[in-house]
């Protein structure tokens, strides 16, 4: 994939806090991406407040692919994170059909919940929406909650066995086979990032310690430093490994702001990237 430095943003902006859009686009910059973006909705702050208010650019989007479409627009690369309704999705999918038939590298953040339930916000009907876009990704990054909602398994906190884990991971990959890195899995104790590369068919357990605090954001964080590696030509484990680090120096850089609501301001913090 080295030299793919193109890349379209698919996801949210919210006017108050880093995250999504706000987040990526500064860390993917700085990466050497020339980016495009396309906001799935304008969100008034992060949703950890408790209030917001969210509107959904289904419209926007629409009449946006469409005239691209006409204009014969294409990328190197997708990243799609927040989506913000079955409209959206169906809209999404199609353009992602389009695009990949001319060879462009898919990634899908399926974001939705954590801790076995949805976030604010989120209807339940999210996760089939999420799942008409898997089929044209290359590569998935689901959280662990966010993979049991994808694979109909059930939530366990404390996680599951080894053969567990691997039938969840077949499951998320289903037939289109695209690889995966399932963040947050709990297994014997520890947290994992649980990849799985489809150019090597291998699955790697990639070990880290959790950070006992909460930066929205941080997902997105890592979802950049993740595809700008992979584009940049990094193996998939080298680029999970190389995510973690950067969400645990920022994470640590930050630990002591007062409001963790807002994100980590990754501007400040882009040497660590």
């Amino acid at each position: 994939m080295s030299g793919n430095k193109q890349i379209l943003l698919v996801n949210d902006l919210a006017g108050y806090g880093k995250v999504a859009l706000s987040a990526m686009m500064p860390i993917m910059s700085h990466m050497g991406f020339e980016i495009f973006t396309l906001p799935t909705a304008l969100v008034s702050n992060t949703l950890d407040y408790g209030k917001f208010e969210i509107l959904d650019t289904k419209d926007y989007i629409e009449k946006t692919v469409n005239v691209w479409n006409e204009l014969d627009f294409s990328f190197e690369s997708i990243a799609i994170g927040f989506i913000a309704s079955d409209e959206e999705a169906d809209i999404l999918a199609d353009f992602c059909d389009k695009q990949s038939k001319k060879g462009t590298f898919i990634f899908v953040d399926p974001i939705m919940g954590d801790d076995g339930r949805l976030y604010n916000g989120i209807a339940k009907n999210a996760v089939e929406n999420r799942k008409r876009l898997l089929k044209f990704a290359n590569l998935i990054k689901p959280n662990f909650t966010e993979c049991c909602l994808l694979t109909d398994m059930e939530y366990k906190k404390e996680g599951f066995s080894k053969e567990e884990n691997e039938v969840m991971l077949r499951k998320l990959i289903g037939e289109n086979q695209s690889s995966a890195v399932i963040t947050s899995v709990p297994f014997e104790d520890k947290k994992y990032c649980l990849c799985y590369d489809a150019d090597t068919d291998k699955i790697a357990y990639i070990e880290y310690d959790e950070i006992d605090v909460r930066f929205p954001g941080t997902g997105d964080i890592f979802s950049a430093i993740l595809v700008g590696d992979i584009l940049g030509g990094k193996s998939l484990f080298d680029a999970t490994s190389h995510a973690i680090k950067v969400v645990r120096n920022m994470i640590n850089a930050n630990i002591k702001n007062a409001d963790k609501y807002r994100g980590i301001p990754v501007e400040q913090y882009l040497d660590l990237v």
